[in-house]
């Protein structure tokens, strides 16, 4: 990269720092701010300071995501990546929680765990007020005040350390899960640069839409989610899987299994991976390759919730988050929608309908992932690509979705893939649903439209460089992606 790449480089890193900062200033203000916080530093203020607040942190994430877009063009290596990932990162670090408030529900899921409680029995609502994650518990969100947890033992154990180690003061419990989710940002970056290097793709391109994604920097880094840390276990083990050691790689990602249950949708692809790489009869390689990962990754599981004393609750809570209705899951607005419907006409009760239709989308994903497991055992499909695409129809499918669930494929994608439809839908989907709930955490009805609003210059956009490569490039010129293929292969 020439002197004047190095500057544009410069300028983008900048633009997104300053937005990020933005975004985490007016965090302080319009945040997702705890009921009460001793400290005295995460609390409402007036009108004026809530107005700036808000203009502010949209303002800012605004700037992030074209900052995001601009330097996804730069060809920029993977040192300057990693270097513009730490800016971007680092000003959400300190903010408040943001866009969302399921880190209140982790640190009071820890302190009952630390409590005796069962908490895939009961919800947060039960600790003591004046205890600890009391304030924690009173600072979650309505509809999972009385909700078990959806949550594997391991991360409950995680949070169990931080309520722990902090006695479930509000600000300090909040930065240890926070330093819990950047773990899973740094094993996302490591993960994608080695997947890429093995698979043949670009390392820089995969880090930035992979990790410098502004959907993971506001919902992992701002919003403290979980799904960072699911995801860099499953693509470490995925990883490992790839180099030939199935065995740790199926461990690590029974251990992301037992953060949240998605997670263990890689297993059937690595046991793609292990059924190719055996030797003997067919038989034997296929029954190898569909039950020697998915066993390693049961043991783990069985042995990390009786080391927790959590039990075995969380396998009667995996659908408990189903019960919420969320906006983007297409099949329940569907089965909303059909269900009332059903309920003018015939007067019938709409919840059965709309379960129903949100069973159907579960099994619609289902055949969808074994389509794409038969196609990468057959050899059409790469077997890390299809484990990016199942994980993509099952966030489309499932009967809630929120907007972190896409990282999980995102992340996958980025990795496998230099081009097509679904690098396109995930590079303008991310930059969509950051707009698509408030920094307090609430869903908007203008969330849907900014969102909308974004997908349909993103399309534009995409089509425009589509055409553009399409009449050939222009004399002397190389397209960003080359050159950081190119640039990681010198440095290779």
């Amino acid at each position: 990269m020439g002197a004047t790449g190095t500057r544009t480089v410069g300028r983008h890193r900048c633009l997104g720092a300053a937005g990020s900062l933005a975004v985490a200033s007016g965090g302080w203000a319009v945040g997702t701010l705890p009921a009460h916080d001793p400290w005295g530093l995460w609390v409402s203020h007036g009108t004026v300071v809530t107005a700036v607040g808000h203009a502010l942190a949209y303002g800012g994430l605004t700037v992030l995501v074209v900052a995001w877009w601009l330097y996804g063009r730069t060809g920029a290596s993977v040192r300057d990546t990693v270097v513009t990932l730490v800016w971007w990162a680092a000003p959400l670090v300190l903010a408040p929680p943001l866009y969302s408030a399921d880190v209140y529900s982790y640190i009071a899921q820890g302190a009952m765990v630390l409590e005796g409680h069962d908490v895939y029995s009961v919800g947060p609502s039960v600790l003591d007020p004046e205890g600890r994650g009391g304030d924690a518990s009173a600072s979650v969100g309505g509809h999972w005040t009385d909700t078990p947890a959806p949550y594997g033992p391991f991360f409950l154990v995680l949070a169990r350390v931080v309520a722990w180690a902090t006695g479930g003061t509000i600000v300090p419990a909040v930065l240890g899960m926070r330093v819990v989710a950047l773990a899973g940002l740094v094993l996302i970056v490591w993960a994608l640069r080695n997947l890429a290097r093995e698979l043949g793709r670009s390392e820089s391109a995969a880090l930035w839409l992979g990790a410098l994604n502004p959907l993971m920097l506001i919902h992992v880094v701002g919003g403290v989610h979980n799904d960072g840390l699911m995801t860099g276990l499953m693509l470490t083990g995925v990883l490992l899987a790839l180099r030939g050691r199935w065995v740790v790689g199926s461990v690590l990602i029974g251990f992301a299994a037992m953060v949240k249950s998605p997670a263990a949708v890689a297993l059937l692809f690595v046991g793609v991976l292990v059924g190719r790489a055996a030797s003997g009869p067919v038989v034997r390689r296929v029954a190898k390759g569909l039950l020697a990962p998915g066993l390693i990754a049961a043991a783990v599981a069985v042995v990390v919730t009786l080391l927790s004393g959590t039990g075995f609750g969380w396998l009667g809570t995996q659908s408990v988050a189903a019960r919420i209705h969320t906006a983007l899951s297409l099949s329940s607005d569907l089965g909303l929608g059909l269900g009332e419907l059903l309920r003018l006409l015939a007067g019938t009760d709409p919840d059965p309908v709309k379960s129903a239709v949100q069973n159907l989308g579960l099994l619609i994903a289902l055949v969808l992932i074994a389509r794409l497991a038969w196609q990468a055992t057959t050899g059409r499909t790469e077997p890390v690509r299809a484990l990016g695409l199942a994980l993509l129809a099952l966030v489309a499918l499932s009967p809630m979705v929120q907007p972190w669930y896409l990282l999980w494929a995102t992340a996958v994608i980025a990795a496998t893939t230099s081009g097509g439809r679904a690098l396109g839908a995930v590079t303008v989907l991310s930059a969509a649903l950051v707009y698509e709930t408030q920094p307090s955490g609430s869903t908007p009805p203008y969330g849907f439209v900014l969102a909308g609003l974004v997908c349909a210059v993103g399309v534009v956009l995409l089509r425009r460089d589509r055409e553009a490569g399409e009449r050939g490039r222009v004399p002397g010129r190389r397209r960003p992606a080359d050159e950081a293929l190119e640039a990681d292969a010198a440095r290779a």
